[in-house]
């Protein structure tokens, strides 16, 4: 067996190298040869990529956006630039700005009410940002001299990845160090019946031209409580279900502050239940069903927008048949 394993994963051979020490592109494979290749251009692997170039190091940053299955796609950057921290800020702070001309009136500041607003303006001006923040860690990659391949990468050996274009070109790519730095994705509960076809996630979110209507948050994570938090502030009609408790690994008298706080502006909270399907009615809105662990009542609502946040894998340990050892 040990030999098999040792005959599918060849040895690195040390790339030649250059005056400077650095690794030089290999001429007779056509391979790519690099100190240090980084698969993942978020937080983590923006950081390691320029910090290893920082010390002299030849390095290359290999990062893919699989659109998610709406379709909707990003820059460089990862989850907290473009479907996680920073659009998240945003549209929050455009809630608060929304509960402030609420409240001015009682400072002597005339404000017409009802106060409206307009998702389209602030989508635009929230992606807008995003993809001006995709286009300076572009600027900064170059800056440091590391390579930026937008390719999906896989692993050949231990040493060697192929990377695939989005037009389906390839080439090998090599580096004595690898640094793995995928992150995560939504997952959609597809055991749900019409959850695939109907519902979107975290991803999409920050990405809607219009706004999503009234919508059912299904999850108790952060990520839920989040969405749902500005969804409400935004002045939109907006329900979490949970299964059990909230913010599950976080402090649970804490949490009921948050969920507390959160039902005195307005969401609804459906506790203790979960959804069985989701259905697409004539007039284009979104029926689902679901059942009280409680009681074992069934039960239906209707909505414009379901968003999964239930769970985030991690991206690619499958494939690498890794063990992990907390």
């Amino acid at each position: 067996m040990a030999h098999l394993l040792r005959s599918r994963v060849p040895t690195w051979p040390p790339p030649p190298r250059g005056p400077s020490g650095h690794t030089q592109q290999g001429h007779d494979t056509g391979q790519q040869c690099y100190d240090l290749l980084v698969i993942g251009g978020g937080s983590g692997g923006l950081a390691c990529a320029k910090e290893a170039a920082q010390l002299g190091k030849k390095v290359a940053v290999v990062d893919y956006v699989e659109p998610s299955p709406r379709g909707t796609r990003w820059g460089l950057g990862g989850t907290c630039v473009n479907v996680g921290c920073i659009p998240k800020k945003l549209m929050h702070q455009a809630a608060l700005l929304g509960g402030s001309l609420h409240d001015a009136s009682h400072f002597g500041w005339e404000v017409a009410q009802p106060v409206r607003h307009d998702w389209r303006k602030m989508a635009e001006a929230v992606q807008n940002y995003v993809k001006s923040l995709n286009w300076g860690h572009r600027v900064q990659l170059q800056d440091r001299k590391v390579k930026y391949f937008n390719f999906k990468a896989s692993f050949v050996n231990k040493h060697t990845v192929c990377g695939v274009s989005k037009g389906g070109k390839e080439a090998l790519l090599s580096a004595e160090h690898i640094v793995i730095a995928t992150g995560g994705r939504p997952r959609y509960p597809t055991h749900i019946e019409g959850a695939l076809e109907y519902g979107i996630t975290s991803d999409d979110i920050f990405w809607l031209k219009e706004s999503p209507g009234r919508t059912l948050v299904v999850g108790a994570s952060y990520v839920a409580l989040e969405c749902a938090g500005f969804l409400t502030g935004l002045g939109l009609d907006t329900t979490v279900m949970m299964r059990s408790v909230p913010l599950r690994t976080f402090d649970q008298q804490m949490a009921s502050l948050v969920t507390n706080h959160m039902a005195s502006h307005g969401t609804r909270f459906l506790r203790g239940c979960i959804p069985l399907k989701v259905e697409r009615l004539s007039d284009g809105q979104l029926q689902v069903t679901w059942v009280d662990l409680a009681s074992d009542r069934k039960d239906t609502g209707t909505f414009d927008t379901v968003l999964w946040a239930v769970v985030f894998p991690v991206r690619g340990l499958p494939a690498l048949s890794l063990v992990s050892r907390p």
